[in-house]
């Protein structure tokens, strides 16, 4: 498997940078307070998907049920049709735009965190070697870090009895 370059990961996210993005989050749950609807797994499993095709046919529905009033029944609510069509289209978008932020911020925090172990595993190798000669406080600094790596002992196969 091919590591990463470590130059490849752009640095910047001082803690002002992080309080600024966070604020802006913040700023989006609160503007968002009242008006979405977390959903149950069973409740998630159970309702109906509108995918791209999905999308075509209830928009093609909508503009019917406006040309073609007279096919909607009395119990079906026009005004709540168009107003939940514009929630999920309006939605749509902004969820498009939070998930790539989402799968950004992961990604650029996966590459983040694998430069780090990688250098962690460098300073690891590094201390081994020097508490090997006896360089002062490397003993130390290798005994507690080599805990992450506990060796396990491989099974060795007993050999047949004769």
């Amino acid at each position: 498997m091919k590591e990463m370059n470590d130059s490849v990961l752009i640095q910047g996210f001082d803690p002002e940078t992080v309080a600024i993005i966070q604020g802006h989050l913040d700023a989006a749950i609160a503007a968002m307070k009242g008006k979405i609807r977390p959903l149950t797994p069973t409740e998630r499993h159970n309702l109906a998907k509108m995918g791209d095709k999905t999308l075509s046919f209830v928009e093609k529905s909508k503009d019917y049920a406006h040309q073609y009033p007279e096919l909607c029944p009395p119990y079906f609510d026009l005004a709540k049709f168009d107003s939940d069509f514009n929630d999920a289209t309006i939605l749509r978008t902004a969820l498009i735009t939070a998930k790539q932020i989402v799968d950004n911020l992961s990604d650029t925090m996966m590459s983040a965190g694998s430069v780090a172990f990688n250098s962690s595993r460098v300073l690891y190798v590094s201390s081994k070697t020097a508490a090997s000669q006896d360089v002062p406080g490397a003993k130390e600094v290798y005994n507690d870090l080599k805990n992450r790596f506990p060796r396990t002992r491989k099974k060795t196969e007993k050999k047949p009895e004769e």
